[in-house]
C-alpha cells in the first residue's frame, strides 16, 4: 500500500508514465469528469464501469474504509478485461467534522448538505486503486484537499441545486461547476476534488510495475 500523499498540495506537472509493453489501462467508472482528467494526462485507456456498490456501515471517516471501496470498484471489472491490463478504481468521498457527506438522496438532501458546508472548511478524500490483471498486485493511494466555502444565502443554495442537480455527486456540490461566491478558499489538487488526482495515477502506474 502507498500511504503518501494524503494531505498536502501537489504539483500538476506530470513526468513520463513507464508502462509496462502493451499493458492496457482500465477505467472501471463512467465519470466524464474522470474520463477528462486521465485524457487530459495524455494516457491511452478503456472505460469499463464498475458496478460496485459501496454501503457505508457508518458515517464516520476512515482512509481504509474509501481505500477498500477504491480496491473493490476496481476488482468488480476483473472478469471483463485482458490478463495484460493495469484497472484503475476510484472513490470520492466528503468529509466535514469526521462525517462522510456521500451522495444525496434528493433535492432537499442536497440543499441540507450544502447549508451544512455553508461558511465551514471540510476536506475532500479521492482514494485510487490500481490492479494489475496478470497477478493480482495492487496498491492504493489517498489525496487530500481541502475547501472552504463562503457563507452562503439560501436562494443560493436552492439555485445552484435546480440548476444543477448534484445528486450524482458527493457532498451535493461539483467544485468545477460551482457559481462565483461558493468558495473562499481551496488547498491541494484541484483535480482530487473533481474525483481523481493526476499525481496519484502517475505515481501508481509508475510503482506498480517496480
Amino acid at each position: 500500500m502507498v500511504n503518501g500523499g494524503r494531505v498536502g498540495l501537489l504539483s500538476h506537472q506530470h513526468e513520463m508514465i513507464k508502462m509496462e509493453k502493451n499493458a492496457k489501462i482500465i477505467l472501471a467508472s463512467s465519470s466524464p469528469r474522470r474520463k477528462q482528467i486521465l485524457e487530459n494526462m495524455g494516457l491511452s485507456f478503456e472505460i469499463i464501469p464498475s458496478d460496485y456498490e459501496e454501503n457505508l456501515d457508518s458515517n464516520e471517516f476512515s482512509y481504509e474504509k474509501i481505500e477498500d471501496f477504491a480496491c473493490k470498484k476496481a476488482g468488480a471489472v476483473l472478469d471483463k478485461v485482458d490478463k495484460n491490463s493495469l484497472i484503475i478504481g476510484a472513490d470520492t468521498i466528503v468529509v466535514l467534522e469526521n462525517e462522510v457527506l456521500g451522495k444525496p438522496q434528493d433535492e432537499k438532501e442536497a440543499l441540507n448538505m450544502l447549508t451544512r458546508l455553508s461558511g465551514k472548511r471540510h476536506f475532500v478524500v479521492t482514494s485510487v486503486c490500481v490492479l494489475r490483471t496478470k497477478d493480482l498486485k495492487k496498491l492504493v493511494k489517498s489525496t487530500t484537499s481541502f475547501v472552504e466555502f463562503e457563507k452562503l444565502r439560501p436562494d443560493m443554495i436552492e439555485s445552484y441545486v435546480q440548476k444543477y442537480g448534484p445528486l450524482d455527486k458527493a457532498g451535493a456540490y461539483g467544485i468545477q461547476e460551482l457559481p462565483e461566491g461558493f468558495v473562499k478558499s481551496i488547498e491541494g489538487s484541484f483535480e482530487n476534488i473533481i474525483g481523481l488526482c493526476p499525481e496519484a495515477v502517475k505515481d501508481l502506474l509508475n510503482e506498480i510495475e517496480k
